[in-house]
């Protein structure tokens, strides 16, 4: 970890919007609600906050455990790095943001009161029980460990859509690696069980619906909470892009089968016991 500098050094206070969740951010706002909802924060802790993107909510945390408190940020994406250290700018010096991959983080890293991801868990893949259970050790005796990921379900109705258009077109290996994709995903149950089989105790696992609201046609192509990530995923099914853009846009005319949108918001949280 950094050396933290002296209380005397620390710049004036921040101001408020970096201490808040952001309002804009109708997609990693709700996930982190629910995960602070969650999170047990006090003064004076130790957080590693996993896969922290551009500091959702990596400021938040730094904000609530104060000067005393450290948060070790970390995550692959430089550009989000570098997005969140310019935010930062003079202020929350006990906050540090670091390139890592969560699956391969140095045996050096240092020990936390808490560890906790928002959108994180999805990134564990392939084998997210070894993933999470290669965090744990990171984690001192009686801390919490609390992060947060779309759920299996999430977008059902749509992935029920595009499954009846692969077969209808007969788009057998499309559709079987869509089937794929969907298998890989995680469940509550596979949280828990996971949280579990890494010995954590007062394991808590509970999902939150969220819907999101989207029009036809690009309005639901290019939509925010959609491109980049859920919409990615089914055109990673086809290795002709052209057929991939062309399938897509006959769903995209049709989202009145697979609307309304409904995101499943899953904390999972556990604490390892006291020595």
């Amino acid at each position: 970890m950094m050396p933290t500098p002296s209380p005397s050094s620390y710049p004036k206070t921040p101001p408020p919007w970096l201490c808040e969740l952001p309002k804009k951010d109708p997609w990693s706002r709700p996930f982190a609600e629910s995960l602070l909802s969650h999170l047990d924060l006090q003064a004076g802790l130790t957080v590693l906050d996993v896969t922290c993107g551009d500091g959702i909510p990596a400021f938040y945390l730094a904000h609530h455990v104060g000067s005393a408190g450290h948060v070790l940020a970390i995550d692959i994406n430089e550009a989000q790095l570098l997005r969140a250290r310019t935010a930062q700018g003079p202020y929350f010096p006990w906050l540090e943001f670091r390139p890592e991959d969560v699956k391969q983080l140095p045996r050096d890293l240092g020990q936390f009161d808490r560890i906790t991801g928002n959108l994180s868990f999805m990134f564990f893949r392939p084998d997210r029980e070894t993933a999470l259970h290669q965090l744990l050790r990171f984690l001192n005796p009686g801390g919490q460990l609390a992060l947060t990921f779309p759920s299996l379900g999430t977008f059902d109705s749509l992935w029920q859509r595009v499954d009846r258009e692969m077969a209808s077109r007969s788009l057998n290996k499309e559709r079987q690696a869509l089937a794929d994709y969907i298998t890989e995903r995680p469940s509550a149950a596979d949280a828990r069980g996971w949280l579990k089989s890494g010995g954590l105790e007062r394991i808590d696992v509970t999902e939150y619906p969220l819907e999101v609201d989207t029009g036809p046609g690009n309005e639901f192509l290019y939509h925010p909470l959609l491109r980049g990530g859920f919409l990615d995923d089914v055109f990673e099914c086809f290795t002709d892009q052209t057929l991939a853009e062309s399938f897509m846009q006959c769903i995209a005319q049709d989202i009145e089968r697979f609307t309304p949108l409904i995101a499943l918001r899953c904390v999972m949280s556990g604490w390892l016991p006291k020595k």
